[in-house]
């Protein structure tokens, strides 16, 4: 029987088979597994097609976690493309869909309204924010969006999840955490003032 390949191009050696080449072969294999929280980039100065090749890796490895789009757009609506299935084979379980995560992080230039579209072969996908971050999954059909919000970069500069410095201690029944607007977050009254509160009391009856 001969080897078959899954949905991440591992593959899935037959017992009796491959006499001799096992050590590669796993080698091999445990590289793909580790690509699968890997990082990639991928210019979007043309539309692009991440793939997974059986036992290779391809120019856009489809197995990659993260994705860095870089480049300009050029005034084109572009697309990342990627097939619904890989493998030539069989996984465990009769099926060889894709069923896995992705990071894209867009540190593109876009022209105007340039959009960029991230989507299974045929399908409708996710639009990727300029300068956003997207969590998604390919779910076997399509790309689906995981309804996280996006953090925002700007043109060629990747967003950055804003850093806070927390409170040592926890603070008073009542009191709220308050920043500065310069990322020190500290514990304090959330409300108006009292002042404040007998004055519009007195002018608003």
């Amino acid at each position: 029987m001969a080897s078959s390949y899954n949905s991440l191009g591992i593959q899935l050696m037959a017992t009796g088979e491959k006499a001799g080449t096992w050590g590669t072969l796993t080698n091999n294999n445990l590289n793909f597994f580790r690509d699968v929280f890997g990082y990639i980039t991928v210019a979007m100065t043309a539309d692009r097609t991440l793939t997974i090749p059986d036992a290779s890796t391809g120019t856009y490895d489809g197995r990659a976690f993260i994705i860095e789009l870089t480049g300009t757009t050029g005034g084109s609506a572009r697309v990342l493309d990627i097939a619904a299935q890989a493998g030539s084979g069989s996984s465990p379980g009769g099926t060889a869909d894709i069923l896995k995560p992705f990071l894209i992080m867009d540190k593109t230039t876009r022209t105007g309204s340039d959009t960029i579209t991230f989507k299974v072969t045929g399908a409708t996908g996710v639009v990727i924010p300029p300068n956003g971050n997207v969590l998604c999954y390919h779910n076997g059909t399509d790309i689906i969006s995981s309804g996280f919000p996006s953090t925002k970069g700007s043109a060629g500069v990747l967003g950055a999840q804003p850093a806070y410095g927390l409170p040592a201690a926890d603070g008073s029944a009542g009191q709220a955490l308050i920043t500065d607007g310069s990322g020190a977050v500290t514990f304090g009254s959330a409300g108006i003032s009292t002042g404040k509160a007998i004055a519009m009391a007195m002018i608003f009856g």
